[in-house]
C-alpha cells in the first residue's frame, strides 16, 4: 500500500469500528480505505488514451464513450461501467499491452466489483 493509501486507511479505521479488526481493506467487511470511485476514474483515463485514438476505436467504444459522457439514455458512473464491461476493458488493455492499466483493473475488480 502507498503512503496515501495507508493514511486513508488509517483515517477510515478510526472512523469505522467494523474495519478496525482488519489488517488491510476488505470489501467483504467494509469498503473503508478503498477508493473505488477514484480508482475507476483513474482507470477511465487509461481507457480514454486508447479509445480516443481513432486507430484503436470502434462502434462499441463509441457507445461506451456515450454512456461515460452522458450522451446515451443515461449517464453511467465510471465504477458501474468498469463493473459492467470488465471483460471488454481487460481485452483492450491486453491487446495494447497496457500493463499498468491491467494492474489497476485487477485491483478494482478485487476490491470493488
Amino acid at each position: 500500500m502507498s503512503d496515501t493509501e495507508n493514511k486513508a486507511y488509517a483515517t477510515a479505521l478510526a472512523a469505522n469500528p467494523f474495519a478496525q479488526a482488519l489488517e488491510a481493506p476488505d470489501r467483504y467487511v467494509s469498503f473503508c480505505g478503498i477508493d473505488c470511485d477514484g480508482n475507476a476514474r483513474l482507470l477511465m483515463q487509461h481507457l480514454r488514451r486508447h479509445i480516443d485514438d481513432p486507430a484503436k476505436n470502434n462502434a462499441f467504444w463509441d457507445k461506451f464513450r456515450d454512456k461515460l459522457e452522458g450522451r446515451s439514455s443515461e449517464r453511467c458512473d465510471e465504477l458501474f461501467l468498469v463493473h459492467s464491461y470488465v471483460n471488454m476493458i481487460r481485452e483492450l488493455f491486453e491487446t495494447y499491452g497496457d500493463d499498468e492499466a491491467l494492474a489497476l483493473l485487477e485491483k478494482i475488480e478485487e476490491e470493488c466489483c
